[in-house]
This record gives structure tokens, C-alpha cells and sequence, in this order.
């Protein structure tokens, strides 16, 4: 029998592990959506797939749910309060990416934030519901990875720093 394990001193153990960060977006009744992540990963390259583990009440995993495309862009030191903005709970539905510099990307169409160490465009592949959040597994169908000497946004300790 495995005992309970305290939620206060795990989340204090996985704070230990660096992260990058991202934002991930969608769309959602017609309005664009965005969330900071700290759960990005490489799954494939044959087919080229990522992973985003997304809170089941995050409205991103509901335009994910309905069909959307969706979008990743890993960030920079310098977005840190683009990261800030976007990982705040109860933020409003419309408008969420109108003080984000952002582009469209060529094939989807989602929002890409400007200036991101690189971006990803998505069409999901798979979800799996995995306890309070459900991990999206995204076919990447285009990506951009500009030259860049910037350094990237990390989550590290429950706060965010750059990494040199």
C-alpha cells in the first residue's frame, strides 16, 4: 500500500526541476486564448510531435477540445511579463492577447507570440485526461526558430528567471 503524498512538498520537489516557458494558444468561441506553460516536450519526429500538459478548466484545452488548432511559442527573457499576464487565473475571455505582440501563423492561422525563441503550429493528435489537467499531444505542421543571442524564460523554485 503506497501512503499519501503531501501536495505542498511535491510541488516543492518539482520546483527543483527547471523549465523552460511557453505560451500556448488557441482559439475558443471565436476569441483568441493563451496560457503559460512549463510543460513542454519532444515526443516524435516520425511523426513530428510535441506535448503540453493544460489544466482541464484552461480555456486553451477547450478550443483544443473543439477543434482548434493551437500554437506554442517558447519565450524569452525579456516576455517575462508576457508570462506573468497569461498565467494569471480568471484573466477575461476577450482580448486576452491584446497587449501581446503576436502574429498568425502561415498554416493554421494561430496566434504566435512575436519575438519567441521559437514557435509551433499544432493540430492535435491526441489528449489523455491525466487527473486535474489533460496532456495534449500536437502534430506539428510548421515551426520557426529564429537566429536569437536572447536568453530563455525559465521556471525555476515557483518563479521565473533567465537561463545563461
Amino acid at each position: 500500500m503506497t501512503g499519501q503524498v503531501d501536495r505542498g512538498r511535491y510541488k516543492q520537489a518539482m520546483g527543483r526541476f527547471a523549465t523552460g516557458v511557453a505560451i500556448v494558444t488557441s482559439s475558443f468561441r471565436g476569441h483568441d486564448v493563451a496560457l503559460t506553460v512549463d510543460s513542454l516536450t519532444s515526443v516524435s519526429l516520425d511523426p513530428v510531435l510535441l506535448l503540453v500538459s493544460l489544466h482541464a478548466e484552461a480555456r486553451v484545452l477547450e478550443g483544443i477540445e473543439e477543434g482548434a488548432d493551437w500554437g506554442v511559442s517558447i519565450l524569452t527573457e525579456q516576455q517575462r511579463a508576457l508570462a506573468t499576464w497569461l498565467g494569471e487565473p480568471g484573466r477575461p475571455l476577450h482580448d486576452q492577447l491584446a497587449r501581446v505582440p503576436h502574429t498568425r501563423g502561415e498554416v493554421t492561422g494561430t496566434a504566435l507570440v512575436e519575438g519567441a525563441l521559437a514557435t509551433f503550429e499544432c493540430r492535435t493528435h491526441a489528449v489523455h485526461v491525466a487527473g486535474d489537467h489533460s496532456i495534449v499531444v500536437g502534430e506539428v505542421v510548421a515551426l520557426q526558430a529564429r537566429p536569437t543571442d536572447e536568453h530563455a524564460l525559465i521556471h525555476y523554485r515557483g518563479g521565473l528567471g533567465g537561463l545563461r
